[in-house]
């Protein structure tokens, strides 16, 4: 759908210099053109949007209530995270977060919420120094790389020796 959408454009701009306006009806709304703009905007905080993209979350929104409260509920999220640098004040924030979650009721929030309440203390630590396991898992990823690249490991010893010769 893109691509007919591209050369629609493109037909538009060789016919006497005219300009392609999408159709704004229901069936553009099954145009890949039409989600992907939207998509755009999801990923960016309100403040950051351009005068296009705030009349478009206005449509979106309108017409989708659900994708409203995800996405605000996701900025929530993340801006605990981004905020605040003293675990107690994170861990009444997250309670927070956590109530109005349950209260929504959203599948897939409830999901992430459960995980959070599961590893509560852990993902706390963050709040300590703000440092995460990012380095130990790229560690790791290495290593299995490196394992996979010799398909497989029999001499555990040999193994670890090259591995200290690579990594050291």
């Amino acid at each position: 759908m893109i691509k007919e959408e591209n050369k629609a454009m493109e037909s538009g701009k060789k016919r006497k210099g005219e300009v392609y306006k999408a159709e704004n009806s229901k069936t553009e709304i099954h145009s890949g053109n039409y989600w992907a703009r939207k998509q755009i905007l999801l990923f960016k905080s309100p403040d950051k949007w351009t005068k296009s993209q705030k009349i478009r979350a206005e449509l979106l929104f309108k017409q989708f209530e659900d994708i409203k409260h995800v996405y605000y509920y996701s900025l929530e999220l993340g801006k605990i995270f981004s905020t605040n640098y003293d675990k107690d004040v994170a861990r009444a924030k997250l309670a927070l977060w956590y109530n109005k979650i349950e209260e929504y009721g959203y599948d897939t929030f409830t999901t992430v919420a459960n995980s959070i309440e599961n590893h509560y203390e852990r993902i706390l630590n963050f709040f300590v120094n703000r440092s995460t396991n990012a380095a130990a898992e790229a560690f790791n990823a290495k290593i299995k790389a490196f394992r996979a690249s010799f398909r497989g490991v029999v001499d555990m010893r040999f193994f670890l020796f090259r591995l200290a010769k690579v990594y050291a």
